[in-house]
């Protein structure tokens, strides 16, 4: 038999069959991926191969190839990767400017990642409603920022429910996955868009201005409109796992575009005389919190950079 996997709580898969039954699954054997090092060798998204047992549960034998994934490095294994979600349409990134803060380098990280898999993403700011007028005055700069280097970046309050069904237009038709760093209102934001979802919420930690986890596993949710949402748990860094540092400027959508013009062919936009990177910087034709994720992207393969979670 061959279906989707909608759910995955660690050791069981929930596979949604061709024929539209749902079969709890486990992996057979020393089952692994052949060219991926993963802490997850099955991922919500993935089409598999079944054979069902006398339980009336069955084994995963086999995943047909993907289209694309998102992935990203183990946290406390730094030669083992994470795979988010598999075969998505769009990733849909949920940050906040506060409560807690969503840093750039976060977000610069995981649109990367998202490009090396030619993954569209849209960026969604939330928590709009508990903003001060600077907070939003910075929100308005970081929307902008993005915007004008070519993603689709919009602004809500998944509390209120302003400005949410500008997200339900984007994501109709599509297999969306969700992902953000934790307390960002994930959650509260997919309760709003499938009212029957039910997640679990959490207030965010006021000592540390923090997330704390609500979603321990990721599940494909049906949407209304007709599409699908992939839930995941939220996370709190995003090591890239199996850029090369000569691919990573490919991966950053106007540093790539002014590097055409470098005087060497292989600069690494860090110190190389002649180079057209560092000349749009200075001109401020690229932004600096950009440049700075690129440059800590470059020593991602350090060993022992994501040991502890990033």
């Amino acid at each position: 038999m061959h279906g989707l996997v909608v759910k995955n709580t660690g050791s069981w898969y929930s596979v949604k069959t061709d024929e539209g039954h749902l079969i709890d699954c486990k992996i057979k054997g020393n089952f692994r991926l052949k060219s991926i090092r993963s802490t997850n060798p099955v991922a919500v998204g993935d089409r598999v191969e079944i054979v069902a047992n006398q339980e009336g549960t069955a084994f995963i034998t086999a995943i047909e190839e993907r289209r694309n994934y998102i992935i990203r490095r183990s946290s406390n294994l730094s030669k083992q990767s994470h795979i988010i979600a598999a075969n998505v349409d769009q990733a849909v990134l949920i940050v906040t400017v506060n409560y807690p803060e969503t840093s750039t380098t976060f977000i610069d990280r995981f649109l990367a990642s998202a490009e090396a898999y030619r993954i569209p993403v849209v960026l969604v700011f939330n928590k709009t409603d508990l903003l001060s007028t600077d907070e939003l005055h910075l929100q308005e700069m970081m929307l902008t920022l993005y915007r004008q280097i070519g993603y689709t970046a919009i602004a809500l309050s998944a509390a209120t429910g302003e400005g949410v069904d500008q997200l339900k237009t984007l994501l109709t038709g599509k297999v969306n996955a969700f992902s953000g760093n934790s307390g960002v209102g994930k959650s509260t934001l997919i309760n709003r868009l499938i009212p029957g979802a039910n997640l679990r919420t959490a207030t965010i930690s006021n000592a540390h201005n923090t997330g704390m986890h609500t979603t321990t596993f990721s599940e494909m949710i049906p949407l209304d409109n007709d599409g699908y949402l992939i839930d995941t748990p939220g996370i709190k860094g995003f090591g890239t796992f199996d850029i090369e540092p000569e691919e990573l400027t490919s991966y950053f959508r106007e540093i790539f575009h002014y590097a055409h013009n470098c005087r060497f062919s292989n600069c690494t936009h860090t110190h190389e005389p002649g180079c057209a990177v560092l000349a749009a910087l200075d001109e401020h034709l690229i932004a600096q919190s950009r440049y700075q994720s690129y440059c800590s992207m470059l020593t991602d393969k350090d060993e022992g950079k994501y040991r502890e979670a990033y």
